[in-house]
């Protein structure tokens, strides 16, 4: 149950402030049909988790646990970083889409945009430190939903009413947590699980 509840964690704070956020903004602005855009929203990231996920299980057979933690702290720690810059959206990405309707058009941006983001890269992350591969991608979709079905259902109330530099900082705090735990279990100092 550890890698469901800190995959969901991780991913919603992450998630906050994040591009794919500000897409579902976008999308919930455009269409006004949040049901179709929420289903979008599941199953592209069902998909594109469930990829990312199977890449960390992969990669994590090929290296020694202590060389697979060390990699795994080094990766946590520029997450850490990266997620105190914030994103912004080209308006372009939804908008050549609109002529799919809203979940196509959903489903294929969200897809899209998940590629090489934030959210996907811890996704590759937390499934090579859990074995538990299904659990981490339920929970890492379950962060997504979490920090964007609100989005869509509330719209801009919500994004405009966020301490985003707060939201930010712990999020990257949590990824630096994650980092100096990988890092102390790579130096023998922590559980090997």
């Amino acid at each position: 149950m550890e890698s469901l509840f800190v995959s969901t964690g991780i991913v919603a704070l992450a998630e906050i402030g994040d591009k794919t956020q500000l897409l579902a903004l976008v999308l919930a602005a455009r269409f006004r049909r949040p049901w179709p855009i929420i289903w979008g929203i599941v199953i592209a990231t069902l998909a594109n988790h469930f990829v990312a996920g199977a890449a960390g299980h992969w990669v994590a057979g090929l290296f020694s646990p202590t060389t697979l933690r060390w990699i795994l702290a080094a990766c946590f720690f520029a997450v850490a970083i990266w997620t105190l810059i914030p994103d912004k959206l080209d308006d372009d990405e939804a908008s050549s889409l609109k002529r799919y309707g809203p979940f196509l058009t959903t489903l294929i941006a969200f897809f899209i945009a998940e590629m090489g983001d934030k959210t996907q890269i811890a996704t590759v992350m937390l499934a090579a430190q859990y074995q538990q591969l299904l659990m981490v991608v339920a929970g890492t979709t379950l962060g997504m939903l979490l920090a964007n079905v609100p989005v869509v259902l509330a719209g801009h109330f919500a994004a405009d009413r966020l301490p985003m530099t707060l939201i930010h900082r712990l999020a990257a705090a949590c990824f630096l947590a994650l980092a100096i735990y990988a890092a102390c279990q790579a130096l023998g100092l922590g559980s090997t699980a």
